[in-house]
């Protein structure tokens, strides 16, 4: 899935960096707003992807005596700080350039060139959105699409994916408050333009925020998930009863289960062991992202207590 996230990514940095060029450049001979808060919102968006390769390339380090389930979570940390990047540099940026132009307002001069830029501009996106969502739907499967963004933990594919449609989404609103200004005359509408972008950077940046701090904090496996695992541990004739299973994320692809068990008196350990196996089989089998099983087995903690009596 990294492999994956990174193609997306370079396709999305690779579009960013040459829109932003032809922002900045048309925002300079036409002096609109709205040109240049998407020039920064272009310049953010192709920071945002270099920070999310860093956090890619940090999250693969191996485990060790300090982080011994590894360094998963990095790529939850560094998905927060493009969330919060979004929010301060593009939308609070674009909402002031949008209030200034609001309070000073001024005709645009050379409008063709905004025409053009934008035009561009929404091929290289939708090009680039093409690729974040070719990857998207290899990971989703026959979810929903909405349903699928909200529940992935792939927080790198996830980022790219609403930070292009934010971009397509911002090149509308851009063309139609330069083309509404031209045909109307009235100077206000660059700078609503650019306080629109700036409206739509901050809802997706909080978007994104909250679902990187469910995961930073502790989120688990989700109750479909927990209870097919049930269900496995319901469906076992050597366990009497049980606990409902804990779990955590340590990365997009790694999955820590625990389980409390109490199996059926007088099996051997050989037994145990054998059950042991056949519920973890089960498991990754039904959710395939698990990869760390605990199993707290009642019956061994009581022949562990016999011993040392």
């Amino acid at each position: 899935m990294a492999g994956a996230s990174k193609i997306a990514i370079y396709g999305a940095i690779a579009a960013n960096s040459a829109i932003a060029v032809c922002k900045f450049v048309a925002a300079f001979f036409t002096g609109s707003s709205a040109m240049l808060s998407e020039g920064i919102h272009s310049l953010v968006d192709t920071g945002n992807g270099v920070l999310l390769l860093f956090g890619i390339r940090l999250s693969q380090k191996p485990p060790d005596p300090k982080h011994p389930f590894g360094y998963g979570n990095e790529i939850f940390f560094w998905s927060f700080v493009v969330a919060i990047l979004i929010f301060a540099l593009g939308g609070g940026i674009a909402i002031y350039e949008g209030i200034q132009h609001l309070i000073h307002p001024r005709q645009l001069q050379n409008v063709h060139w905004n025409y053009v830029v934008l035009v561009l501009a929404m091929v290289f996106e939708g090009l680039a959105l093409k690729v974040a969502l070719k990857q998207f739907k290899a990971s989703r499967g026959t979810k929903p699409f909405f349903r699928a963004l909200i529940e992935s933990k792939d927080s790198t594919t996830i980022a790219v994916v609403v930070e292009d449609t934010a971009a397509l989404l911002g090149l509308m609103i851009a063309l139609l408050s330069v083309f509404l200004g031209q045909v109307t005359g009235w100077v206000y509408f660059d700078g609503i333009g650019s306080v629109l972008i700036g409206v739509l950077l901050v809802s997706v940046s909080y978007f994104f925020a909250v679902e990187c701090k469910a995961l930073l904090v502790g989120e688990g496996l989700g109750a479909r998930q927990l209870d097919k695992i049930d269900q496995i541990l319901a469906n076992e004739p050597r366990v009497r009863r049980h606990r409902r299973p804990l779990s955590l994320y340590f990365g997009p692809n790694e999955i820590l289960v625990n389980l409390d068990v109490h199996f059926e008196d007088n099996l051997t350990s050989d037994q145990i062991e054998e059950t042991i196996d056949r519920i973890e089989a089960g498991i990754k089998t039904a959710v395939p992202n698990v990869n760390r099983i605990y199993v707290e087995a009642e019956t061994i903690r009581k022949m562990t207590s016999e011993m040392k009596a």
